[in-house]
């Protein structure tokens, strides 16, 4: 049986937290080759680099990366049984890693967790913003406890893992408050040579807005793309284009950006999925993020559209 060397593990955590081999030297009182030599040993025994130098600094690996959460979580442990033991009180609060996938919303996604913070229980929230594939690789590895994403998980993944559906909603396009009263007029005939902005083909929503455009026959004018929502609204806003985006944050569109309404997309839908490594949720801050969206977040603005 394979054995963790601890002593291995606290100097690679503290070399990691430091930045450098010297600082974490003067935290530990050892000398820099001493601690130097203690990481190498348990590089050597895992048979993975965990460091990698970017100038004067030291960078994780990805293999680092995950082995610094877990020395978080071994030596943080470490702490409350100590606290346990002499009786002190804990207040250790319930840790929720979730991974965004870098083309969700940001505002949909802060609707989304937003719940986990409201349970009884304290709450400590860890969020990480990556690809797909990497946020996979890191639920796989129980490093994460949940994905939010715009897709569910693509066919012949390699990891198993199960989708949630937690709603969906419809697509709108906006625009400044000159562009929509330009192009409100016959949409969606109006948008053939429209100036647009797109977001970029790893969001679900660029395809789903590409074939709707075809399946209609019309042919907007691409003048940009991007990867950040916030940063695509942001020029919308300032009049560079129609952009289309979930109806689930039309309210928050139109009150912070300032812009407004041409058109709905009819037929067009954007779904949201969470991604678990289990088919029947557990982990109280999980079931409460799909309880909200089901009953609340999706199904309320279901029935506001209905009303309008």
């Amino acid at each position: 049986m394979e054995w963790l060397n601890y002593h291995h593990l606290l100097y690679f955590w503290t070399v990691a937290r430091e930045g450098s081999v010297t600082r974490a030297s003067e935290q530990l009182r050892l000398a820099q080759p001493t601690v130097s030599a203690q990481v190498r040993a348990l590089e050597d025994a895992l048979g993975e680099r965990l460091f990698v130098r970017s100038g004067r600094r030291l960078e994780l690996t990805e293999t680092g990366r995950v082995a610094y959460r877990y020395a978080e979580e071994i030596f943080s442990l470490g702490r409350e049984f100590l606290d346990a033991v002499k009786d002190r009180p804990t207040g250790r609060p319930m840790r929720f890693s979730v991974g965004v996938v870098d083309v969700l919303d940001k505002f949909v996604a802060f609707q989304l967790l937003s719940p986990s913070l409201s349970l009884p229980q304290a709450v400590q929230l860890t969020c990480r913003e990556d690809r797909p594939d990497r946020l996979l690789a890191e639920l796989a590895t129980h490093s994460l406890d949940m994905v939010l994403a715009d897709a569910p998980t693509p066919p012949g993944s390699s990891v198993r893992a199960f989708n949630h559906l937690l709603g969906e909603c419809g697509v709108s396009v906006f625009a400044s408050r000159r562009l929509a009263a330009a192009y409100r007029r016959r949409f969606p005939a109006s948008l053939e040579g429209a100036p647009f902005l797109l977001p970029t083909e790893q969001a679900s929503l660029r395809r789903s807005l590409v074939q709707w455009f075809d399946a209609h026959g019309v042919r907007p004018r691409f003048v940009a793309e991007f990867d950040d929502a916030a940063l695509l609204q942001t020029f919308g806003a300032a009049g560079h284009g129609l952009f289309a985006r979930p109806d689930v944050i039309e309210d928050h569109l139109t009150r912070l950006f300032d812009v407004r309404v041409v058109g709905r997309l009819d037929g067009l839908q954007e779904r949201y999925y969470a991604i678990s490594v289990e088919r029947r949720l557990k982990h109280p801050a999980v079931v409460a993020v799909c309880a909200q969206a089901r009953s609340d977040l999706f199904e309320g603005r279901r029935e506001r559209t209905r009303k309008d």
